[in-house]
């Protein structure tokens, strides 16, 4: 089940809003468990049944750990707790890889291949396996305490907000709000807001931009001008960022309607001025979480020069995994990790030093390059594809291709785009509330007005939204890869 689809938005969300309000306090997070299950299962029953696996060897994995934190058999518990959630994970999503990779090597030593396992990767895997390790984590580092109710925990890990995109959670930021929370009137209607803001970036102009780049890149390369080759990149560019971020801001809406305080998980990273910038700006909870849970660890820029970047290069191939079983996304985490290297290498002369606008075009120009890899089913068509970019492109226009994507409607929303990925109406909006605070501070009627404006431009995002998930059958689900 998709947070942008009419089962969601009409019945399922609802009816448990309506349940949630209606029932006694204690019984919510049991609600909030149940309706998390539900909501899962939509997408498989099997997949269900991994995810309370998971809940259920993390519970006891838990248990262990917190008899003694930091104790020797306390840190027998967390490796062991560690292994299984990473062979968990490992099997479902990178067994296909890894016998694919055997039978290649394989084939020059003429062993007989390995059949493929054939493995349905769950949805949101990569998500709740990364919420366990942090709760296993967090008990063994004494920063929260163990947690005896195994439903609290199930919650934490499967609540449905936050289940198949995010953002990724940590136990101890999130412990304290399961065991008790207070909703009112504000923080209800922000949740609607951030919710509809989210639920419009994501099916208004991540679709819209979607369908240009799949269209694009779907025709073969040899076909493609060099013109429609960036206009693909682009739109690409920005159809996963406002995917990702929509989701995040549709998470966050949810979260608060139900009392839930979720962290920021993108900060306009497209504005950025250096790629450690950008990835301070781009999923912040999961760029974060590796950072504490992996590269500090492992002595973060603690150590030596040389270790550091080694640890770098580790943390960016082990994101690149992260996000998908291919060679792709492995030289997707190298090039950023690479160009962190450079920019750690230069000691901020590179690209601080110069003038503003090449620091932006600097950075853009790296974030489309990986994107490229990020999007190409594999290495051969990402290379093919750089060629269309830079001069290896079909010198016929086609106008068939084009007439297809580029329409008045289009020329809007890319246009509306680029302003919101750049900030734009952010700072419009900071600078009206400025000029316009001392009006409405001494205006009542100002104020209502104003109130009944934004009301009415959200009740027009919902609407819009609900029309083009009715009559379009074009939403794609890009964490199916993930």
């Amino acid at each position: 089940m998709l947070f942008s689809s009419p089962i969601f938005l009409f019945v399922f969300l609802p009816v448990v809003l309506l349940l949630y309000f209606l029932i006694w306090r204690k019984l919510r997070n049991y609600l909030l468990l149940l309706a998390s299950l539900v909501f899962f299962a939509w997408g498989g029953v099997s997949y269900t049944a991994l995810l309370l696996i998971s809940i259920t060897f993390n519970y006891l994995f838990g248990l262990g750990i917190g008899k003694n934190p930091g104790g020797r058999r306390s840190r027998n518990f967390l490796v062991a707790g560690v292994i299984v959630n990473v062979l968990f994970l490992g099997v479902f999503k990178y067994a296909d890889f890894v016998v694919d990779n055997l039978n290649i090597f394989s084939s020059f030593l003429k062993f007989k291949p390995i059949p493929d396992p054939g493995l349905v990767l769950p949805i949101g895997i990569s998500f709740y396996t990364f919420h366990a390790l942090s709760y296993l984590i967090d008990v063994y580092r004494k920063i929260t305490v163990t947690q005896k109710n195994p439903f609290n925990l199930g919650l934490y890990i499967a609540f449905f907000p936050q289940l198949i995109a995010g953002p990724i959670l940590r136990y101890h930021d999130i412990a304290p709000q399961i065991k008790s929370r207070t909703i009112n009137s504000v923080s209800f209607s922000y949740g609607i807001r951030r919710f509809v803001i989210g639920l419009g970036k994501k099916v208004l102009l991540a679709n819209n931009m979607g369908f240009v780049a799949d269209t694009v890149f779907g025709t073969p390369v040899n076909q493609l001008s060099g013109i429609l080759a960036w206009l693909g990149l682009i739109t690409y560019a920005l159809q996963i960022y406002f995917d990702f971020s929509g989701y995040s801001d549709m998470a966050i809406g949810l979260g608060k309607m139900f009392g839930f305080t979720f962290m920021e998980n993108f900060n306009y990273p497209y504005i950025s001025r250096s790629i450690k910038e950008f990835w301070r700006r781009w999923h912040i909870s999961l760029s974060t979480w590796f950072r504490d849970y992996l590269y500090v660890p492992l002595g973060g820029n603690r150590v030596s020069k040389y270790r550091t970047y080694f640890n770098l290069i580790l943390v960016f191939f082990i994101t690149g995994l992260w996000h998908g079983a291919s060679w792709t996304f492995v030289i997707w985490g190298f090039v950023h990790g690479t160009f962190l290297i450079i920019e750690r290498v230069s000691e901020n002369k590179f690209p601080g030093k110069l003038w503003r606008p090449l620091q932006h075009g600097y950075t853009i120009f790296v974030v489309l390059m990986a994107w490229v890899l990020f999007r190409a089913n594999d290495i051969s068509y990402a290379w093919s594809y750089y060629g269309a970019l830079f001069g290896n492109a079909s010198a016929n226009f086609d106008m068939m291709i084009y007439s297809k994507i580029i329409n008045k409607e289009f020329y809007i929303l890319f246009t509306v785009s680029l302003l919101s990925a750049a900030g734009i109406f952010v700072k419009a909006q900071s600078f009206i509330d400025m000029k316009l605070g001392n009006l409405k501070n001494h205006s009542t009627a100002f104020t209502e007005s104003y109130s009944v404006i934004q009301a009415v431009f959200l009740m027009g995002i919902f609407i819009a939204c609900s029309v083009y998930l009715i009559t379009s059958t074009y939403n794609p689900f890009i964490y199916y890869r993930f």
